[in-house]
């Protein structure tokens, strides 16, 4: 099964409200790996890679988003695959 890497954007009230927590536990329940940091201007980003089904999952997770946060949007492009190990929260 081919692994694809995504590059994904989240903007909205999504620092601050425990979002990239959320997305680590959510990546890691879902088993895609990469990483999650925030970004500038408010916005989250993230690099993450696995099968085009479990990342189709975890980008449909990151549309909800954490119980305190508001998503407004979602935007991924696809990127060079890395093979990460882990889903890392980076600071």
């Amino acid at each position: 099964m081919k692994k694809l890497h995504y590059n994904i954007r989240i903007t909205g009230r999504v620092q601050g409200v425990w979002f990239r927590k959320f997305t680590q536990d959510t990546a890691t329940k879902i088993g895609v790996k990469g990483y999650v940091t925030n970004g500038l201007k408010g916005l989250v980003y993230i690099e993450v890679e696995g099968s085009k089904l479990l990342l189709d999952e975890f980008v449909d997770k990151l549309k909800i988003g954490s119980p305190l946060s508001r998503v407004i949007d979602v935007t991924y492009s696809k990127g060079v695959f890395e093979n990460f190990e882990t889903f890392d929260i980076k600071h």
